[in-house]
């Protein structure tokens, strides 16, 4: 499978106060490392899931790699070729962001024709607008289309403002879409109609597909790799199926715990204990091992490992085909 978009050894750091997620904020004056060292491949119609608690870093990961922050160091590749300042225009036509509140991505002083059609108009691609937008509105799951033209967002329900912003991004014919936690603003009701359009887009276009999430039973559902991430690095990686049902990482199955489709019962199961550590003060070694179940409960210390998780960082290691863990008991 060749790769659509590469990410290599990317680190994005921010300095000062600042937020890195769900409330999560760094000392004044230091610098929060949001992003660490983070490699990341999404292939030809593939759909990589990104997945880890709020503040891990993700939702920065997913605007860099959008060109909306800018990487103090690493490198991000489209179709092989590394992505500078000067080539955002033409890149950002080729890959679209679908984020995480409908109505917050809309203007509420724009139609939806309007909403859909300023993407061709920022790119100059003035011909056949009018068929352009009706046809992404079509393929968004609006139909007809004309019916919506002039709608404002205040008249549309939650499920087809995100259906408008789908849209928005699709008009662009694009090869990769980049969605931020595309589901989590929506009744639940409507969640599954927006990841099955999702899938279906994928199938139909060819579309690769990088979906932002904290919810390991979304990944579940959509995802053909997934990749877990805790306090800015990727720490586990792997075909979903893989990963969500022989995960290699503590901190995998500390959130595995926690996803109803696993089934069985939810009250014996151990919840993850602790927040994230502040990205300003970053902890040795392992940066999970402040939580994590193996240390606390001594199994990394009968197996005389303990000391490797409280000094030593862990390498992204390959332990079975596709399947990588930075954990020192893997």
């Amino acid at each position: 499978m060749s790769p659509v978009l590469e990410v290599q050894d990317l680190h994005v750091t921010f300095a000062g106060r600042v937020g890195l997620g769900a409330g999560l904020l760094g000392r004044r004056g230091a610098e929060a490392r949001a992003v660490d060292g983070v490699d990341l491949t999404v292939g030809e119609r593939e759909v990589v899931a990104l997945a880890g608690e709020s503040g891990c870093g993700k939702t920065t990961l997913a605007r860099t790699i959008m060109g909306l922050e800018r990487p103090r160091a690493g490198r991000i590749l489209f179709e092989g070729r590394p992505i500078g300042r000067n080539g955002l225009r033409a890149y950002r036509r080729n890959v679209q962001m679908v984020f995480q509140d409908p109505a917050g991505a809309l203007n509420p002083r724009q139609t939806v024709y309007e909403s859909v059609a300023e993407g061709l108009r920022v790119h100059g691609l003035h011909q056949d607008e009018e068929g352009r937008v009706a046809q992404a509105l079509a393929s968004a799951g609006l139909r007809p289309p004309e019916r919506f033209f002039l709608l404002y967002p205040h008249e549309l329900s939650g499920g087809q403002r995100q259906r408008v912003v789908i849209a928005g991004a699709l008009v662009l014919e694009p090869k990769m879409i980049v969605a931020d936690e595309p589901v989590s603003m929506l009744d639940a009701s409507v969640r599954g109609e927006i990841l099955s359009l999702l899938l279906r887009l994928r199938d139909e276009l060819g579309l690769a597909l990088l979906i932002v999430t904290h919810d390991l039973g979304l990944a579940w559902t959509v995802a053909d790799r997934v990749a877990v991430m805790y306090l800015g690095k990727i720490v586990e990686v792997g075909p979903a199926e893989e990963v969500l049902t022989r995960p290699l990482h503590p901190y995998t199955r500390a959130l595995l715990e926690v996803v109803p489709e696993r089934g069985g019962d939810l009250a014996g199961r151990r919840v993850l204990a602790g927040e994230p550590p502040d990205p300003t003060r970053i902890p040795p070694g392992c940066r999970f091992h402040p939580r994590c179940p193996e240390v606390a409960e001594g199994r990394a210390a009968a197996l005389g490992q303990e000391h490797r998780c409280l000094g030593e960082v862990p390498a992204l290691r390959e332990i079975a085909p596709g399947h990588f863990a930075a954990c020192h008991l893997a």
